[in-house]
């Protein structure tokens, strides 16, 4: 099936009560909201449309709407933010499946400064380094800036052979950060799974983020609710497994590959990527834009 490109939200916001929108490729680039975006959403809400912003940010929600406000995007325009890292917190604490509960408290985090209110309040004791760890905590690099997957090429051998096991609070491979793409935890996750590693994965495209969604919009079917993003690994491939309708966003992480300059016709390459990662959006549009 030829996956169709809208010219823009209002071609299909009517079909819809309710909105699941990924942040970081959608809402905004890391730095700054694309053009269009806000006023979209206040198109969305005066049009009756209920709005839960939903990331793979390894952050408390709450730090993740100051950063929000900071970029203008304000808080009527979108009902409620939902966080990786909330669900991460949330899992942390309850551990109320085998595997979680067997982690242990003593807590090895890989990842930036900013990302540490992921554990304050949490019943963890913080290591410095893996031999004193029960299990690893993964919210990113610990300098997405000048570092990269070889860096951590010994460190995820040594924790494989304490047969250490990984949290990781982002699925998510890359992100966009203004015009640059910088790694994610999920790409240290992939690695560490990828040479035998143990690792549990808290976000999207798993479900305990859409089960969260549902708990919030009671009473709304599925078939009325659009999750919309610029991952198909992620936004798409969790859209599907959720049972929603899905739109890709393509002018987010794949902006060079589909859009470019924007004069293109994106038809083909958009088929090819679709294809190549068996998730299935119902459409898509180069930004989230009316």
């Amino acid at each position: 099936m030829t996956v169709p490109i809208f010219e823009g939200v209002s071609s299909f916001a009517s079909r819809y009560d309710a909105m699941i929108l990924d942040l970081w490729g959608l809402i905004h680039d890391g730095v700054a909201p694309y053009p269009g975006v806000p006023d979209c959403l206040d198109r969305l809400r005066d049009g009756g449309t209920r709005v839960l912003l939903l990331s793979n940010a390894p952050r408390p929600s709450g730090d993740v709407v100051g950063r929000l406000r900071e970029m203008g995007i304000r808080d009527d325009r979108y009902e409620r933010v939902i966080t990786s890292g909330d669900i991460t917190r949330d899992a942390l604490t309850r551990r109320d499946d085998d595997w979680h509960a067997a982690l242990g408290e003593r807590c090895w985090l890989i990842g930036p400064e900013r990302d540490w209110g992921l554990v304050e309040g949490l019943d963890l004791a913080l290591v410095d380094d893996m031999e004193g760890a029960d299990f690893m905590l993964a919210t990113g690099l610990f300098d997405d800036e000048t570092e990269g997957l070889a860096d951590y090429a010994d460190r995820l051998e040594a924790a494989l052979a304490r047969s250490l096991p990984m949290v990781c609070a982002n699925p998510d491979l890359s992100v966009m950060r203004g015009d640059r793409t910088v790694p994610c935890a999920g790409s240290l996750a992939q690695a560490y799974a990828e040479r035998g590693g143990d690792v549990r994965y808290h976000g999207k495209p798993h479900m305990p983020p859409y089960e969260f969604c549902f708990e919030v919009l009671n009473g709304i079917p599925k078939d009325r609710i659009l999750a919309a993003g610029d991952s198909l690994r992620t936004d798409i491939a969790g859209a599907n497994a959720a049972g929603l309708d899905g739109i890709f966003v393509m002018g987010g992480l794949h902006v060079d590959e589909l859009v470019g300059d924007g004069q293109g016709d994106p038809c083909g390459a958009l088929q090819r990527m679709v294809d190549e990662s068996g998730h299935r959006p119902i459409g898509a549009v180069r930004r989230f834009s009316w």
